[in-house]
């Protein structure tokens, strides 16, 4: 049994060796779309900042909730956090809490992310269900 975990160890660091000699860097740019591209259908708009300055490491994410309310958020390796109550708009002296998913994030901001999230999942719940038969 502890050969298994120290298998399992010896590979994740294997893995991790070679994204640091390969330079693999996420680029907040790029996972800013990917969230953008995910959780679409359940907000009311969703798009990454055109005027903020993003980097490799941070990119913001501007989203109007099913409610209404507008947020500016930020991307970073840390997560997810508002930053801001409107679109294109950062208050340095916000102190948020990060989430690791923008599922979480909408989650705790929006009951109609909640409701709509909730319903897709029961939707394609049913088209499984209907393959399968």
């Amino acid at each position: 049994m502890e050969v298994d975990c120290q298998a399992e160890e010896s590979m994740v660091s294997a893995f991790d060796e070679e994204s640091v000699e390969l330079g693999d860097v996420k680029d907040m740019r790029l996972e800013a779309e990917a969230v953008v591209n995910d959780v679409l259908f359940a907000v009311s708009e969703m798009h990454v900042s055109q005027s903020l300055n993003s980097a490799s490491d941070m990119a913001y994410i501007n989203v109007e909730t099913r409610e209404g309310n507008r947020y500016c958020l930020e991307l970073t390796e840390a997560g997810l956090r508002v930053v801001g109550y409107a679109f294109d708009q950062v208050d340095e002296n916000l102190m948020t809490q990060y989430h690791e998913t923008v599922y979480s994030l909408l989650d705790t901001l929006s009951p109609g992310y909640r409701e709509a999230f909730g319903n897709a999942l029961l939707q394609r719940l049913e088209r499984l269900k209907q393959n399968g038969q």
